[in-house]
């Protein structure tokens, strides 16, 4: 897995409802359903109920989120 590959996956699906995973470290996790806003060359935003929250592409291919379509 590779950014480039992380990009064009999330560009299918801008706008449509996503669950994401977010590893805070020490079996701690994050939840969100999230709607994938923007995508920026090195971050993308997600509006979640709590409001935009952006990761970058590094977080999903280093698995420090997981994105579930």
């Amino acid at each position: 897995m590779t950014i480039s590959s992380v990009k064009k996956e999330m560009l299918e699906h801008i706008g449509d409802k996503v669950s994401i995973k977010y590893n805070l470290g020490r079996n701690k996790y994050e939840e969100y359903e999230a709607k994938i806003k923007e995508l920026y060359d090195y971050i993308f935003l997600v509006d979640t109920d709590l409001g935009v929250k952006s990761f970058s592409y590094i977080d999903v291919v280093t698995k420090v989120i997981r994105i579930d379509y």
